[in-house]
């Protein structure tokens, strides 16, 4: 199926629960601190948030960690990435207190873009006056104005659950009777990076042995991973037999958690096919992959970080979708198509249980991704 549109706005979840309106924060802002997601895709979605507060004239500085910096720096509406020393899991404490002193003073307002206590706290920390986000993890004391938790039965699309952020304060847009908040214009996210860049950043790959040329249009790209868990990952086999189909040879995509998936489907398709797959996992950096794939013929993945990135550079591309749902994380892409069995009003017996958002499959079958066939994919191409 294609993608939906994104319409103005499904987003009918998000409401002010704040006391202090901040009515008049889009005249008055100059500097704005935002505090990204610390995933690939959820990074990309919050493009079309920031394209709109920069568009208002709000200066941006993203706080990122280092391996999510890269997307911003492919923003052309971020004026500033400060890469933030910190790792998944726990307060680290004392790094967010050195980094909120050399934050003091320059920030205006504040937008959080994750759910969880941790990420707020540095612009608390700071003493940043206007603090923005969902109330997630009851961040009651910490953000200055708050949009309530959309329902999860509800999951709206994740680009306008961010985006609504933009909302904050506009009284022209949500008032104080708690009405839903109405988005408008573009939402799709836009990655842009130099020819220079990228071809510095393919310069390295290659010098790489037997990789075949890099040249633009020349190869298709897998990006089988998903950081999520396996209930997200079309299987190696049916990776394998696209790849053998194809006339072109494959790059394989991922991180070093990945090298060990990549070179299973690598294995499968070159012992029939000799030559055709070469395994990149956990060869290349964030913007060496952008470099690839921005050259790619075609892009096949699953709903992954990747997945977006793919979709903001407007490349062609199929997605796969298991445990999750293309209204909810689609690649908002004119180029892309979507697999979920989930409304194929063809495949029986239904699946009741899609979308499940697990990591491992509940009832150990994974018939959401199993049943899709390396030829229906291959038709999509």
């Amino acid at each position: 199926m294609w993608p939906k549109p994104v319409k103005p706005s499904a987003l009918t979840a998000a409401r002010f629960t704040n006391l202090q309106p901040a009515s008049t924060l889009a005249a008055t802002t100059k500097n704005a601190f935002i505090v990204a997601p610390q995933w690939i895709g959820d990074a990309v979605m919050t493009e079309p948030l920031l394209r709109r507060l920069a568009a208002r004239g709000e200066r941006l500085s993203v706080g990122a960690l280092p391996w999510i910096a890269p997307v911003y720096r492919a923003m052309a509406c971020v004026s500033e990435v400060i890469e933030m020393p910190f790792q998944h899991g726990g307060l680290q404490l004392q790094g967010r207190w050195k980094l909120a002193r050399q934050l003091k003073g320059r920030f205006d307002v504040a937008y959080v873009c994750p759910n969880s206590l941790k990420s707020a706290l540095l612009p608390w920390m700071a003493g940043i006056p206007v603090r923005i986000g969902y109330t997630g993890e009851m961040r009651f004391g910490l953000l200055t104005d708050r949009l309530a938790n959309p329902d999860e039965e509800e999951r709206p699309p994740m680009v306008e659950w961010y985006a609504a952020l933009s909302l904050v304060g506009q009284a022209n847009q949500v008032g104080q009777s708690g009405q839903a908040m109405a988005l408008k214009g573009d939402l799709r996210p836009v990655l842009k990076v130099s020819q220079l860049d990228l071809d510095d950043a393919l310069e390295p790959l290659t010098r790489l042995p037997h990789l075949p040329t890099l040249a633009r249009y020349s190869y298709v790209v897998f990006a089988p991973g998903a950081e999520y868990g396996p209930a997200k990952r079309w299987p190696a086999k049916h990776f394998a037999a696209l790849a053998t189909k194809l006339d072109r040879p494959v790059l394989l995509l991922g991180s070093s958690k990945e090298q060990a998936l990549c070179e299973e489907i690598a294995s499968m398709a070159n012992a029939t096919h000799k030559g055709q797959c070469f395994n990149l996992a956990g060869r290349t950096n964030l913007m060496q992959a952008f470099a690839v794939i921005s050259n790619a013929h075609r892009v096949v993945s699953n709903d992954s970080g990747l997945m977006h990135v793919a979709a903001a550079m407007g490349i062609p591309q199929v997605a796969v979708y298991g445990s999750s749902s293309p209204d909810h994380t689609p690649p908002l892409n004119d180029r892309a198509r979507t697999v979920w069995l989930r409304v194929d009003p063809n495949y029986q017996p239904p699946l009741g249980c899609a979308p499940c958002y697990e990591r491992v499959c509940p009832f150990g079958h994974t018939r959401c991704l199993e049943d899709v066939s390396p030829e229906r994919v291959y038709q999509l191409l």
